[in-house]
Parts: C-alpha cells; sequence; structure tokens
C-alpha cells in the first residue's frame, strides 16, 4: 500500500482535523449542554419524556394486567398477586426481546395480540417450573390445574390487550394535537408523496418540516420546502427541534445518505427508511429492528446507536472488570516483555504514539516498543513496518505474538479505548482514509478497540481499509454483547497461530 505524504497535519494540529473528518457532516450534541439556549433544553427534556411515555405506559398496562388477572384468578390460600409475582419477572424481559414497549408508526393491538399470548404463555410455564423446582426460591403460581392455568393466561392476555387498545387511542389523538417535527432525507417523487401523506394523515402525529436534498429536482412541486444538502442536518435538527427522519427511496448517492442516517441517529432522531418497493422491505427486515407502514408505504426503523443501548453499560463495566484483572494475571508477563525489549532496544520500553478515538478524539495509545522510528515524521506517518529491516528478533517475536499489545489494557482501564472495536489509527491516516473512503469516519461513533471484527477476519497490517471499514460498521450496527464475547473467542484462537502482522 503506498500513500503520499503531502498533506501531513502542522505540529500540534492533527487533532482538530481528525476530528472535522473523522465527524463527518454534523456536530454531535448527545445531551443538553450549557451553551443551548432555554428553547432548545426544554425541547431537547420534552423529546425525552415523549419518547419514555409510550414505553412506560405499556410496562405500566403489563404490570397492571398481571396483577389484576392474578387477583380473579386466585386459588387456594395462595395470595393473589403472588401469580403476577411470579410471572412479571419472566413475561416482561420477553416483552422487551419482542419489541413490545417500542414506539411504531401504526401501533395495534390487535397485531400484538400473538406475541402476546404466545410470551404470555411461555412466561407462565416457565414461573410454575421455577416454583416446582424451587419452591422456597421462588412465588408459588397457586393451583396448577390446567383449568386454573388457562383461566389465568386468558385473563392476562384480555388486560392487557384492553389495555393497549386504550393508550393507542389515546396516544393517536395526542398525535393529532401535538405532532412532532420530522425531517424527509429525500425530495424525489417518493419524498413528496410522503410528504403529503404526512400533511393530510394527522394520526402519524408527523409535522414535515423540509427536505435534505443535495441536487432536488421539480421543485415547484414540494408540499415542503427544501432545506439544504446534508451538510445541513445538524443546524436543522437544532434549529429546529427535529425528533425524527424519514429517508426514502432514490437517493442518488446511497453512500452519503446512509451517512447522514448514521449522523441523524447519533443526533438523537429515530430513523425509519422508506424503500421503493415493498420487496425491499421484506429483505431488509432482518437488518433494522422493527418494520412498520406508513399509509401503506414499508418502513423500517433503524436501530438506535449502539452507546445508546442498555447493554453498553454492561460492556463498560466488562472492559473495566478485564483490564484490571488483566494487567493483575499478566503482570509477571509484562514485567518480562520490559526487561526484553530494554535489553533489545535501549531505554524507553514504551511506545506512545497519537491515536484517533472516539468522535475523532486523540489520545495516546500505549504498545511495547518493537522499533525505534528514526523521527516523529516517520512515527506518525509510516504505514506499516512489519517488515521492516531494521526490527529485531525479539519486536518480530513480539509483533507476531501480539505481546507489544498488551499494554493498551491500560487504555482500555482508563477509558481510552474498549476491549472489542474498531482499531484506533493516527490522525495522519484518519485524514487520507476519510477523504478516500466515505465510511471510514463513521467507525468513531464508538470507542476504538483492542480488537474487532475486522481485524478476526484476517483484515490486519496492509490491508483494505475499504474492508476494514465495511466490517467495523458492521460491527457497530449489529453491536451485542455476544458479538464481543465471539471476537474475543475467535481473537484468543488467532494468537495462537500468529500471522505476523
Amino acid at each position: 500500500m503506498t500513500i503520499d505524504h503531502e498533506s501531513v497535519p502542522r505540529p500540534g494540529r492533527p487533532a482538530a482535523n481528525a476530528r472535522r473528518l473523522a465527524t463527518g457532516v454534523l456536530e454531535r450534541p448527545t445531551r443538553p449542554s450549557l451553551s443551548r439556549g432555554p428553547a432548545q433544553l426544554g425541547r431537547h427534556r420534552r423529546g425525552l419524556r415523549s419518547r419514555a411515555a409510550l414505553p412506560g405506559g405499556l410496562l405500566v398496562i403489563d404490570l397492571l394486567a398481571a396483577g389484576a388477572a392474578s387477583m380473579l384468578c386466585s386459588a387456594g390460600p395462595v395470595h393473589p398477586l403472588s401469580t403476577a409475582a411470579a410471572v412479571l419477572p419472566v413475561l416482561l424481559p420477553l416483552h422487551l426481546a419482542a419489541g413490545l414497549y417500542r414506539t411504531r408508526m401504526t401501533p395495534s393491538a390487535l397485531d400484538e395480540l400473538p406475541a402476546l399470548a404466545g410470551r404470555a404463555a411461555v412466561a407462565l410455564a416457565v414461573a410454575v417450573t421455577l416454583a416446582g423446582v424451587l419452591p422456597g426460591a421462588w412465588p408459588s403460581c397457586g393451583a396448577t390445574d390446567w383449568p386454573h392455568l388457562l383461566a389465568l393466561l386468558t385473563a392476562q392476555v384480555v388486560l392487557a390487550l384492553l389495555g393497549r387498545a386504550l393508550l393507542y387511542a389515546l396516544l393517536r389523538r395526542v398525535r393529532r394535537r401535538r405532532p412532532i417535527p420530522v425531517l424527509l432525507l429525500g425530495a424525489g417523487e417518493l419524498g413528496r408523496q410522503i410528504a403529503r401523506t404526512l400533511l393530510e394523515r394527522p394520526e402519524y402525529g408527523m409535522r414535515p418540516v423540509g427536505y435534505l436534498d443535495p441536487a432536488p429536482t421539480l421543485l415547484s412541486d414540494t408540499p415542503v420546502p427544501v432545506l439544504g444538502g446534508r451538510e445541513m442536518l445538524g443546524r436543522v435538527i437544532r434549529r429546529h427541534g427535529v425528533r425524527r427522519l424519514i429517508a426514502v427511496a432514490g437517493a442518488s448517492d446511497e453512500q452519503e445518505t446512509a451517512t447522514t442516517m448514521r449522523a441523524a441517529a447519533r443526533l438523537g432522531c429515530q430513523v425509519w427508511v422508506v424503500p421503493a418497493l415493498r420487496e425491499h422491505a421484506a429483505l431488509a427486515d432482518g437488518i433494522a429492528r422493527t418494520s412498520d407502514h406508513l399509509w401503506g408505504y414499508p418502513c423500517l426503523r433503524l436501530p438506535q446507536p449502539a452507546m445508546r443501548r442498555p447493554g453498553w453499560v454492561l460492556k463498560r463495566l466488562a472492559d473495566i472488570l478485564a483490564a484490571a484483572g488483566g494487567l493483575l494475571l499478566v503482570s509477571p508477563l509484562l514485567g518480562a516483555c520490559a526487561l526484553a525489549v530494554r535489553l533489545d532496544t535501549g531505554k524507553g520500553v514504551l511506545f506512545r504514539q497519537q491515536r484517533t478515538g472516539l468522535d475523532g478524539q486523540v489520545f495516546t495509545l500505549l504498545k511495547f516498543r518493537t522499533l525505534r522510528p528514526a523521527n516523529e515524521h516517520e512515527s506518525a506517518t509510516h504505514w506499516n513496518i512489519s517488515q521492516d529491516h531494521r526490527m529485531s528478533r525479539i519486536g518480530h517475536l513480539m509483533r507476531r505474538s501480539s505481546l507489544d499489545e498488551l499494554p493498551q489494557l491500560w487504555n482500555v482501564l482508563r477509558g481510552d479505548m474498549t476491549l472489542v472495536g474498531p482499531r484506533p489509527e493516527r490522525p495522519y491516516f484518519v485524514m487520507r482514509f476519510s477523504q478516500a473512503y466515505p465510511e471510514y469516519a463513521d467507525r468513531h461513533r464508538v470507542p476504538v478497540g483492542l480488537t474487532g471484527l475486522a481485524q478476526v477476519n484476517g483484515l490486519r497490517g496492509d490491508t483494505s481499509i475499504e474492508d476494514r471499514a465495511r466490517f467495523d460498521n458492521r460491527y457497530i450496527e449489529s453491536w451485542s454483547l455476544w458479538q464481543d464475547v465471539k471476537i474475543l473467542l475467535r481473537t484468543a484462537a488467532l494468537m495462537l497461530r500468529p500471522d505476523g502482522s
């Protein structure tokens, strides 16, 4: 791989340049700041409350339904609420996993009936089983005869269904009275149809404020104004208090559209995609978290950003425990490596280098020194040293076994990095790659990591940057704790047969 060195950043200025390129077209005000005015802060707080209102209401309905059903169908000397206490710890996680607490464009209690009935049956069966296996540790469900259990299940489902139907009727009234501002991405024919639908159907509760489109056509026929190109995203969201973005098919630059949707999600918007054909919706349904429709147009809701998901807190906790425990566990190995480097290259066993992390912020990455560069310029701009003739046998051994990466456990403990995430790169290359590969800047939506999906698929060293960016963005958009576990296991397996990159 050959990279020209014409535009090396001036000393002391890499962070700002890297940040602009790493974040692309957006600014990222993820939470209220003191620089926001009272009106903006008020809109932000109202938006958070309105988003939590529907999931909170659905949760209350499920709690009341379970409690009322257990009281109506109580049997024997068991306390009437014991059934609810036994069922709810199983039922609520099942509902959460099924998406029964998510906001939908067209919520319908009847559409949710099969999911409610199936999960209530599973929760009741699990509760009865646990009550029999752990009589002292799990609340009893009362009588276990089939007529009683069937009555209990029916009451639970019917009450939950009625409660949801009433809540959705109230939601439609609120939506008509207080529509939320929505931004449309794409002013083509489909975009104009969507805007007209939102204006004519107030029950969806969305008021289109305008389009973002770099090259709109037929402007005289647009029901709402074109507010500019996609570089205006952050400004439009702040000015109009936009909380939802609808991207329509037919964009001339699909990569730019994908980058804009990711940017909107990071700015706190719900992002929905309207494909051109219904068949596209069926194909993409496995990618999006939920599918819906807008007056017959198929809609796909994109997953919320990885760092906004509840499991991300557990990921950070696991990072702290693993990094602290790892440093203690491998401390003898760290000492041996430090001694070997000291004998091999002299003073300065740790190699410190500027790397770009979350949101383009620059931090100091630690490694064991395997080669002493000629100067700072070479350290910042030389791409790959794995085949450098100046590297000793000890340096080659440490790179082949990845032992030189062990000090980065300290970066993980500090919060500069995480165990699994996109690998960090130097600011110079972040600028160059962001210019050459549109998806590269999107990698910085999450903290950088010790290992990642790209690395366990062989994309290390002098390999395709475009492929790495694609794998890293795939990891971010499909993130889960289990995926992190799989990547760590695959990394451990690869360390047993190192490739020297």
